[in-house]
């Protein structure tokens, strides 16, 4: 599962890696590493923070 459209997400919110790490309360090395599809397999709970931090559904961040 890989998260190909967060970077865009993000940027579309006006927030910076930081901003939406300390948002979904995740960490900064974490986010960048799934910006870069650094973790292929993000923990599901992972998923549902960066969803919620943005205001989107899980399908809409895996792009479904």
């Amino acid at each position: 599962m890989h998260l190909k459209n967060l970077a865009k997400l993000r940027k579309e919110k006006g927030l910076t890696q930081e901003g939406l790490a300390r948002k979904a309360n995740i960490s900064y090395h974490t986010l960048v590493k799934l910006e870069s599809n650094g973790i292929e397999n993000p923990k599901i709970e992972t998923v549902i923070k960066l969803a919620d931090a943005l205001g989107i559904s899980v399908d809409t961040l895996l792009g479904r």
